[in-house]
């Protein structure tokens, strides 16, 4: 268990971890504070991250949450606190917004894919956090917004994960009214990648466990490969996948799965 004090002295920022047959699942776990992303809740999330980046075994990650909601974005009564000091609360604000922004991108980095199970609701950098991940499954009863509009604080850094996941005209709209959305229209625009009747956990797990079949190699390959090659022109985006092929086939899992392919017989991953 990753956990850590918040402002608040009744409230502990707990991040569980359990792994079994290689997925790692990561648990948000401040119900109390519907798992606010608090500095020190951001710290443990990040810890628990970083505890599996290094990970032989650990071959697809799943982060889920306990409570009433998945995240409930920022800590703003952490943040409001701070407007007491002498800056004004700019240097907490600051190392808020710098450590939530490392994190986002820490999941982007992580070595394997990332699914989020999202049961309730996810706001603001909540929703942030389900966009950065690599693949989402919702529950029936999961919703999504980015309501800082609502109160005077345009969902900027939130913006950066959710317009790389969905189309620009969506994500303004959901930045600008800050209505959420339900789990079918998160589907529908590309927020999340499938419904799950028996709940986000199940069906996240199930996809969760197809990918952890699959060779770990060619996995890290291609998820750093990938967002790579999205930041970079066509014809650099091609030189650079070129190159991660011939690296990939030059891989152990590679030379194995394709002779296990032409042998018509199951690979051994040796990852």
């Amino acid at each position: 268990m990753f956990e850590a004090m918040t402002t608040d002295a009744d409230i502990i920022a707990r991040v569980t971890l359990e792994t079994e047959a290689g997925v790692a699942t990561l648990t948000l776990n401040s119900p109390a504070s519907r798992n606010a992303l608090s500095l020190a809740m951001i710290e443990a999330l990040s810890g628990g991250l970083d505890a599996l980046a290094a990970s032989k075994d650990v071959r697809v990650v799943m982060l889920q949450a306990e409570g009433p909601a998945f995240c409930a974005g920022h800590d703003l009564k952490e943040l409001t606190a701070h407007r007491n000091d002498p800056d004004l609360g700019r240097a907490f604000f600051e190392k808020t917004m710098q450590a939530c922004s490392a994190l986002m991108q820490k999941i982007v980095g992580l070595p394997q894919p990332v699914v989020a199970a999202v049961d309730e609701i996810a706001t603001a950098a909540g929703c942030q956090l389900v966009a950065s991940c690599d693949l989402a499954v919702a529950g029936p009863l999961a919703r999504f917004c980015t309501p800082g509009v609502d109160i005077g604080l345009f969902c900027s850094t939130p913006a950066v994960a959710l317009s790389r996941s969905v189309a620009p005209k969506h994500a303004m709209e959901m930045l600008l009214t800050g209505v959420p959305i339900g789990a079918e229209v998160a589907l529908r625009i590309g927020l999340v990648n499938r419904l799950s009747a028996d709940g986000a956990r199940a069906g996240a797990l199930a996809l969760a466990q197809s990918i952890a079949r699959k060779s770990p190699q060619a996995i890290r390959f291609g998820k750093k490969a990938f967002y790579a090659q999205r930041e970079k022109s066509l014809t650099d985006a091609y030189e650079l996948a070129s190159a991660v092929m011939v690296k990939n086939m030059l891989a152990e899992d590679a030379k194995e799965g394709v002779a296990a392919f032409l042998e018509k017989r199951p690979a051994t991953w040796g990852g």
